[in-house]
């Protein structure tokens, strides 16, 4: 059995954990997660100090690290946090004999593919489990928007693509969504996808819909889930309409026969997904209504999907 370090580095916050793996690579174990905030740490040396010292004992030399950026070169920059990590000094400076580094939604993807049925809880469409063959697309909401595909080739072999998806244009299929747009376009110019489908995008979809600047995005969040806030209901209720556009765009776009929802709202929107308008956006392809309406969506609830598929991605590259 080998011990890990596990890392799932976001823009708002950085998860750490101990995962032990068997030795064909499977993680037989997670420990629970600290989680740190970026804002707090000057970089990655410095959290993983912390994480270290909260831990009390030297740490595994080996690690699996899940990063919210594209990973090319050897200097990378995070999208949402300020963040720079060179690639040629991770091992040096974490003191690690072997790591890997992966997108955070590759660790997502790698996720998936190795949970089992109990992981899942279903969204729409067929309440069926996702297929052992094919593609499915992994789409996660968060601090950003995330986007993989999952390729299968059985239950035990799997490729993970990691994509920049999300920084597509938004496409606005209403009314509502041209006046969301407008807004959206009014204070950032071009507007992509994971402007108007993240966290921070709420507040920009509740003054457009006519809201008061909101200086706090997590108390929003909170009165749009809670349903005491008429108008900040509203807002969630446009944003699940249009996280259904998209990820019924992205099945289309990948040939998907599957599609499953991730992210850290993800898990926050379990109970308000299946009743809000994503399914009947993400139907809503004209010729295509029957096919999407025949695609198994779910969401994944593995608590630490990014600490977990980290940690299944560095098993795998070791054997």
């Amino acid at each position: 059995m080998t011990d890990i370090v596990a890392a799932d580095i976001g823009g708002t916050h950085a998860r750490f954990a101990l995962a032990r793996l068997d030795a064909a690579g499977r993680v037989l174990a997670l420990d629970e997660p600290a989680v740190l905030r970026c804002a707090d740490h000057d970089g990655l040396a410095a959290a993983w100090a912390a994480f270290g010292a909260r831990i009390g004992r030297p740490l595994p030399r080996a690690a699996a690290i899940a990063i919210a950026a594209p990973i090319a070169g050897d200097t990378v920059k995070f999208t949402n946090n300020d963040w720079v990590i060179r690639t040629s000094e991770i091992a040096a400076g974490l003191g690690l004999d072997a790591h890997l580094l992966i997108n955070d939604f590759a660790a997502v993807g790698h996720a998936v593919a190795a949970a089992g049925p109990d992981a899942f809880r279903h969204v729409c469409g067929p309440d069926m489990p996702l297929p052992d063959t094919g593609v499915i697309s992994v789409i996660g909401p968060g601090t950003g928007l995330g986007v993989a595909l999952l390729i299968r080739h059985g239950r035990s072999h799997w490729q993970v693509l990691p994509t920049e998806a999300s920084h597509g244009d938004f496409a606005p299929v209403d009314a509502v969504d041209d006046a969301i747009l407008a807004h959206f376009r009014r204070r950032f110019g071009r507007v992509s996808t994971e402007r108007v489908i993240s966290g921070p995008g709420l507040a920009d979809i509740h003054a457009a819909l006519g809201g008061q600047t909101v200086r706090d995005d997590a108390e929003l969040w909170a009165r749009a889930l809670g349903g005491e806030d008429a108008l900040a209901a509203a807002a969630l209720d446009r944003f699940c309409a249009a996280l259904g556009s998209f990820a019924g765009n992205m099945a289309l776009a990948h040939g998907a026969g599957g599609v499953v929802i991730a992210g850290g709202l993800g898990a926050r929107l379990a109970d308000h997904l299946p009743q809000s308008g994503f399914a009947g956006r993400f139907a809503a392809k004209g010729r295509y209504e029957t096919l999407m309406r025949s695609l198994p969506v779910s969401l994944i609830i593995h608590p630490q999907p990014g600490l977990f598929g980290a940690a299944t991605a560095f098993g795998r590259s070791q054997r």
